[in-house]
């Protein structure tokens, strides 16, 4: 055979890794956080080998854990102490993110941004303020303008409290332009915004849920999440946040919509995350444990994917387990 092009030439060890298109290190990452305000000690999220709901008193230990392996950035979620309709510990001064925040950026130099929902505060578990008769009528939910106001006091609570950067994830319209006028109004301009921009009503959220507490007592979120049958309208929908002024536009989750991820990257010039969420995370961990697959070598070759993709940063479960082998 007379063949001029070989692609073989270039995946022999020594020129393999200087002609890899994509690369992942430990700053591309962040890693979620779990603060629970029930609790004095750890406790294990069966769903999620490895994971753990902490204490207050134990935010600042797990974050430093985490920043031993490279990781410098994580997202924080909260349990609260107690929940109302409202979901008014969300915005507490006292509450369980806002007091895990002021203690991880006074002890810590790791980067802190903070979840903006209100499914775990809130005692029916959806995320905002509920229609009236919603509990009642399968065609009513929450109600997107009421939780705006909801969502903007969140926010600029956590930014008080020492927040890098605030995430809101309800999927609320209009939600990017409250925060980011409450934000300014209140002097912190500089508190950076990461919108969940495509976030899909998905099967794969189940062991967040879990570890969140926060699964609705009632119905579903089609209503407000994303149609994973849609791809243009994800499109509209980050339009919509870079339009009112969204720093980081993620798409949720991220294997199954690795197409949504190109297409944001592909359209828009700024930083895109993805979330590689509680289900893509349990699974491989699963299919591990079986002997099936290695959990290592799934887990890197999922975060490439994702990078490849067009991720510039990936949140995941799988955080300081590939940190400490990159």
């Amino acid at each position: 055979m007379n063949l001029t092009d070989r692609p073989r030439r270039l995946r022999t060890d020594g020129i393999r890794p200087l002609v890899s298109e994509t690369s992942l290190s430990a700053t591309d990452l962040m890693a979620p956080v779990f603060v629970d305000a029930t609790t004095d000690e750890r406790v294990p999220i069966e769903s999620m080998p490895g994971h753990e709901r902490v204490p207050v008193d134990e935010a600042v230990a797990r974050v430093e854990e985490i920043g031993e392996t490279g990781v410098e950035a994580v997202m924080l979620f909260g349990i609260p102490a107690s929940k109302d309709a409202e979901g008014s510990r969300a915005w507490a001064d006292d509450g369980v993110v806002q007091e895990a925040t002021r203690r991880i950026t006074r002890e810590t130099d790791v980067y802190v941004a903070t979840d903006v929902c209100m499914c775990e505060y809130t005692d029916h578990g959806h995320c905002g303020v509920l229609e009236a008769g919603a509990r009642e009528c399968a065609h009513l939910t929450v109600d997107n303008d009421a939780t705006l106001d909801s969502l903007a006091r969140t926010a600029r609570s956590h930014a008080e409290a020492g927040a890098d950067m605030v995430a809101p994830s309800g999927m609320m319209d209009g939600m990017v332009g409250v925060i980011r006028d409450e934000l300014d109004a209140e002097g912190f301009a500089d508190v950076a915004i990461m919108s969940y921009a495509a976030k899909y009503e998905s099967a794969f959220y189940g062991p967040f849920r879990d570890a969140a507490d926060g699964a609705p007592a009632f119905g579903d979120r089609r209503h407000y999440q994303m149609d994973p049958a849609n791809a243009r309208e994800a499109l509209r929908e980050v339009r919509l946040d870079v339009e009112q002024g969204a720093d980081v536009l993620m798409v949720k989750p991220a294997l199954p919509y690795l197409d949504i991820v190109r297409s944001v990257r592909d359209e828009f010039d700024h930083p895109v995350a993805a979330y590689n969420v509680s289900g893509e995370y349990a699974m491989v961990h699963a299919a591990a444990e079986k002997g099936w697959l290695s959990l290592e070598e799934t887990a890197l070759e999922s975060l490439l994917s994702i990078k490849r993709a067009g991720a510039d940063l990936v949140l995941t479960y799988f955080a300081e387990d590939v940190a400490d082998h990159l």
